[in-house]
């Protein structure tokens, strides 16, 4: 039995809960749950103690619940977050460069020879006609066209093998790795494996990584700033509720509150 300042948790509310909860184990996603509405019931009883005054709905599209928006509206009131200021953004800049540069993107033609993953004949047959292929290219480029339209399993084929600008993730990781590793305006002087079968590869060109400018960035740091120091205001926020309350049958973990991810 879980209670909270007296008021009860049924297990049925536990297990309607769930469903929001996904994890490895039913045990896990019960403890999830049930961490959740232990949280939720502090913050009511607390905007009720509060008299806490429920905002109308923002707009038509707003799907939110009156319970919700009364939570919503105890947190606006009872935490306040100031804006970082240009130094602690610049500071954050300057610690994350890493985080602030465009992302690569690559012009890529290919011909697919495929093969599953499975069937090593296959698979080395799709090695040996790429390589053939590519023999033929490394002497003629000019031929990529053609070839791709007559040898290729990809759609691409009827663009000549062009797959257009690709960025990371729109392949898969072992197509990616040779992207990075060519050179732009070459060959991929080898067959390129994937688990779609062997690839022969036209690195068009490449383009991004440049870094983005601190003025450009500014506007988004402080954004992830001030949301990074509200989620720590909130959690500390329900530890403080939570070490007032009288809570029985679950020790309970503000961090672990999808109120406060």
């Amino acid at each position: 039995m879980i209670r909270v300042n007296g008021s009860e948790i049924s297990e049925e509310a536990i297990g309607r809960e769930m469903q929001y909860h996904p994890a490895d184990s039913r045990e896990e996603a019960w403890e999830e749950a049930a961490q959740a509405l232990v949280v939720r019931e502090l913050l009511m009883q607390q905007a009720v103690e509060q008299e806490v005054v429920v905002p109308p709905q923002a707009d038509e599209e707003d799907e939110s619940t009156e319970e919700e928006r009364q939570i919503d509206a105890l947190l606006k009131q009872e935490l306040q977050i100031p804006q970082p200021d240009r130094e602690a953004c610049r500071r954050f800049y300057d610690n994350n460069k890493n985080r602030f540069r465009k992302p690569d993107r690559f012009q890529v033609a290919h011909i697919l020879l495929p093969a599953a993953p499975e069937d090593e004949a296959a698979r080395e047959a799709a090695r040996v006609h790429a390589q053939e292929l590519l023999d033929i290219l490394l002497e003629t480029p000019e031929r990529f066209g053609p070839l791709a339209r007559e040898h290729s399993a990809c759609p691409s084929k009827e663009e000549d093998g062009d797959l257009g600008w690709v960025v990371k993730g729109q392949t898969v990781p072992e197509f990616e790795t040779f992207l990075y590793e060519g050179r732009p305006g070459e060959l991929i002087p080898t067959p390129v494996p994937t688990p779609y079968g062997y690839h022969v590869v036209h690195l068009k060109a490449r383009e991004g990584g440049e870094e983005i400018a601190f003025e450009e960035a500014e506007e988004t740091i402080a954004a992830y700033l001030q949301e990074q120091t509200w989620r720590r205001a909130v959690r500390q926020y329900i530890s403080i509720l939570a070490g007032q309350a009288e809570i029985e049958g679950l020790e309970i973990e503000a961090a672990g509150s999808p109120l406060v991810q």
